[in-house]
């Protein structure tokens, strides 16, 4: 296990289910939904672009994702919002949805899905955000060249997702991925601990969290 330190933010190399985790914290993650969803998205560009760059890229298998996702360690926790939770819905109390319309309404129904669901601890409602994420702003929200992750979730949506838990004190992330989710939390001045098990991810996550700490100490 590795632990990198960026600023306020504790980055965690290894198995979340293993690791030391703060039991105070809010839970804002989207984690492996247990579809085992095909990273293969050069079938989206018809198979030309083979390796490394664009929205063509072949990504690594998502960690986890070929079981069903078990949410229950973290419902103990207070504050908890998961994405993803039209895929485990049987296993979880009820709760609020959220739901994040990816896409403007003269796209819908015309590739993959419109929305994503989400469930956060507590109450009844249906609440929406709308944040149009097509490639080239997810590739924006990285370095400008390719994205960051094949399930890359916009800073925006995750810093909603915070302020929807009354901005506690600190943010545990344990399905960190690229990160977005500590981007927001640590640009809006919050504590932030976040697990990834897979490696090239946790490398990018701890890159764009100490670009993010950079950014908020250079206009500070």
């Amino acid at each position: 296990m590795r632990i990198e330190r960026i600023g306020n933010a504790t980055l965690i190399l290894g198995d979340c289910l293993q690791a030391e985790l703060p039991r105070d914290a809010a839970v804002v993650s989207d984690p492996p939904y247990g579809m085992n969803a095909d990273t293969d998205s050069k079938r989206f560009s018809g198979g030309e672009r083979e390796h490394q760059r664009g929205p063509g890229r072949v990504w690594q298998p998502i960690e986890g994702d070929a079981q069903p996702f078990d949410p229950s360690p973290w419902l103990a926790y207070d504050r908890v919002i998961l994405w993803g939770a039209n895929h485990f819905g049987q296993r979880l109390p009820v709760g609020t949805t959220l739901v994040w319309i990816k896409k403007d309404d003269h796209l819908f129904a015309t590739f993959l899905s419109d929305a994503e669901i989400g469930w956060q601890k507590g109450g009844h409602g249906v609440y929406c955000f709308r944040k149009s994420f097509p490639p080239p702003v997810r590739i924006m929200e990285y370095d400008g060249v390719q994205a960051a992750h094949p399930t890359q979730k916009p800073i925006g949506l995750m810093a909603w997702c915070i302020e929807r838990l009354k901005r506690p004190s600190v943010i545990l992330d344990p399905y960190m991925g690229s990160g977005s989710t500590g981007i927001a939390a640590v640009t809006m001045g919050l504590e932030f601990v976040g697990v990834e098990v897979h490696e090239p991810y946790f490398n990018v996550a701890c890159e764009r969290i100490e670009r993010a700490q950079r950014q908020e100490r250079l206009f500070a």
